[in-house]
């Protein structure tokens, strides 16, 4: 297995079942032979990371739009056995497994020599975590690290590993948006697919933090500092766009939130995202070309 795209590094945002829209992406660049050395993923957008190094086109999509009409995939009674209300431990550490209902490429996944970044948060130090492909050489480490990065407060209950309790990276650098890490890691140019519209700056909220994470203190921190985090990224990113520096992907007709359940409004995102990336995949190898010089 070869990649083409060596200089510039891939990032995937989060976003929840709003990567129903940037899935999309990732069928577009696998189908179009555009390969990344170098991708991140945060929180949903490490599962499009990891479909995306996996090269499996079916999956990406799956992944965001079938999966809501799986039986386990969580809902309220999951969330009152304690289990979420998406159902983790089954999506991330159960459904990918071989005899599972999406089963992961994972000989492909270790075959392709891409280098795979996935964004956590701890919560009892204050970490960023940054999980490489080294650290998820089986089926299980990978599996759980996409799952601590996008673990939900509230809303999941948090994986541990080893022996670290685990949030979603949108608490980790940039709220969300880890531009310099990608630039201390070498890269002057990358693409990131954003899970947003133009524009979009996010609200100081996470009061309910306050008393939730009382005793967790940096957990606390993150929460409230979100928003303030997430829009500076924002900005940067607003200037090295201007610069030339990157490649941003917007979501120009999402209609969902993160929450979405109905699968029919999900695959009509997914075709919008898809038509939006065709139309735009001139300029995007237009940039890339340039980059890559």
């Amino acid at each position: 297995m070869k990649n083409n795209v060596f200089k510039t590094a891939l990032l995937f945002e989060g976003g929840s079942l709003r990567a129903a829209y940037t899935c999309a992406v990732v069928a577009y660049l696998l189908e179009q032979g555009i390969h990344f050395d170098n991708v991140y993923g945060v929180s949903a957008g490490s599962s499009n990371a990891v479909n995306y190094v996996s090269r499996d086109v079916e999956r990406a999509i799956s992944s965001f739009t079938d999966i809501v009409e799986l039986p386990d995939f969580g809902d309220w009674k999951t969330f009152l056995a304690g289990k979420g209300f998406f159902n983790a431990h089954y999506i991330y550490e159960e459904m990918g497994r071989p005899q599972g209902a999406m089963p992961f490429a994972m000989d492909t996944f270790l075959a392709n020599p891409a280098k795979v970044t996935v964004v956590a948060y701890e919560r009892d130090t204050g970490r960023d975590l940054f999980f490489r492909k080294s650290d998820m050489s089986t089926l299980s480490d990978l599996m759980v690290r996409v799952r601590a990065s996008s673990t939900l407060p509230v809303f999941m209950p948090p994986p541990v590993v080893d022996g670290m309790v685990c949030y979603d990276g949108g608490f980790a650098e940039g709220g969300g948006l880890p531009l310099w890490r990608i630039r201390q890691d070498g890269f002057q140019k990358l693409v990131v697919v954003r899970t947003r519209k133009r524009g979009f700056r996010r609200e100081p909220s996470g009061s309910w933090a306050k008393g939730l994470f009382w005793r967790r203190p940096f957990m606390r921190e993150a929460v409230l500092s979100r928003a303030v985090r997430y829009n500076a990224a924002c900005d940067l990113l607003d200037e090295w766009e201007r610069q030339g520096d990157a490649y941003v992907f917007y979501c120009d007709e999402l209609t969902l939130s993160g929450t979405e359940r109905d699968k029919d409004e999900l695959r009509r995102n997914f075709e919008r995202g898809y038509a939006q990336i065709t139309r735009e995949g001139p300029k995007l190898m237009a940039f890339l070309e340039d980059a890559e010089r």
